[in-house]
């Protein structure tokens, strides 16, 4: 058994998208995203005769005072985050999970990280030499998935009733679902904006959703709603007002809803309902196996978690965020500051 580095797009994505419900965010795309985002991406992969039998993608992170650190030559202060990872193929029976992380630790000794944070899809974390401790979620560590094989007619069957009413009330109202041409990134940034000081959330700077629609188009893509008005009494000029918006990521054998913003205008004629259903039937026609919404909570998002509940599905619970903790010292003066400006905060 030895660790590599994967410096080959396909040797990766290859072994990623071969996972029933293929993780996009372990994908080799999804990694040039954050190189363009965060920083210093490592792409990483255990073998076994030559046989890949595991991967992870590290994104390294700046902590608070990293650069003071380093201006003053003791070294950064820094970790590795490995999101929905490491992918593993549990039909081997080879992998071994000290050998994983001790490899890791020899990576992040040269690159001054303090700590690996991860968010395993299902294994088993126990008897290791290193503190493993449990950490806030970063991912949503509760999802719900559709399985795409059932017919339309299985999947309309399966939703809520109101939700089930609210799709044909889009489709009777005339709104339409397209593809977002090249140049109307601005237009979702400005109905994000609107969504995210309604709803209360905080969203990602504009910066963010660009670049990741810049970086791989072919696997994030952007959707909107609309419907046609008329711009005069004679009716012979129309518009398309855009009522809501989505990003999307497609990748292995699944599509992944990511980020949603709507108008404040027309809410009544249920746009958001149709942009889903619409999702769901082209993810399903393009052969597509799962459609994920990425994430419910009833606490954080108690509206939009009844929003995608409507859709059917089953629900999936994941172990959730987990630091291993590399330099006992620093982690710890880490987690002191980190309660400090959480409690600053109130």
């Amino acid at each position: 058994m030895q660790l590599i580095e994967i410096k080959n797009k396909n040797k990766l994505n290859d072994f990623v998208s071969a996972q029933e419900h293929a993780e996009f965010l372990q994908s080799w795309e999804w990694g040039e995203f954050q190189e363009k985002v965060e920083g210093k991406v490592i792409r990483i992969g255990v073998e076994e005769n030559g046989e890949l039998i595991a991967a992870a993608t590290l994104v390294k992170k700046s902590l608070p005072g990293d650069r003071v650190r380093r201006s003053l030559g003791v070294g950064g202060i820094n970790y590795f985050y490995c999101p929905r990872g490491p992918i593993i193929n549990f039909q081997s029976s080879i992998f071994n999970l000290q050998f994983f992380l001790d490899e890791i630790k020899k990576i992040a000794d040269k690159e001054d990280a303090i700590f690996l944070r991860f968010e395993p899809k299902q294994i088993e974390i126990r008897n290791t030499k290193y503190e493993i401790r449990k950490s806030l979620d970063i991912q949503p560590s509760k999802t719900i998935v559709l399985d795409l094989s059932k017919s339309e007619e299985e999947l309309l069957s399966a939703m809520h009733q109101k939700t089930r009413y609210n799709i044909r009330l889009a489709e009777k109202k005339g709104v339409k679902i397209s593809e977002a041409p090249g140049n109307s990134f601005e237009e979702f940034w400005n109905l994000m904006k609107k969504t995210s000081g309604r709803d209360g959330f905080t969203s990602h700077d504009k910066d963010y959703y660009e670049k990741l629609l810049q970086t791989a188009p072919e696997n994030f893509k952007l959707f909107f709603a609309f419907v046609r008005h008329s711009l005069g009494e004679s009716g012979d000029k129309y518009e398309d007002k855009i009522l809501c918006a989505g990003i999307f990521a497609f990748f292995g054998d699944t599509a992944t809803y990511l980020f949603g913003a709507s108008s404040d205008e027309n809410r009544e004629v249920m746009a958001p309902y149709l942009l889903q259903w619409e999702l769901i039937r082209r993810a399903k026609a393009g052969g597509y196996k799962f459609y994920d919404f990425f994430g419910i909570d009833e606490k954080k998002w108690p509206g939009v978690t009844r929003f995608k509940r409507g859709f059917g599905g089953q629900e999936i619970n994941y172990p959730g965020t987990f630091d291993v903790v590399y330099n006992r010292i620093n982690y710890g003066i880490y987690r002191i500051l980190r309660t400090a400006r959480r409690l600053a905060k109130f």
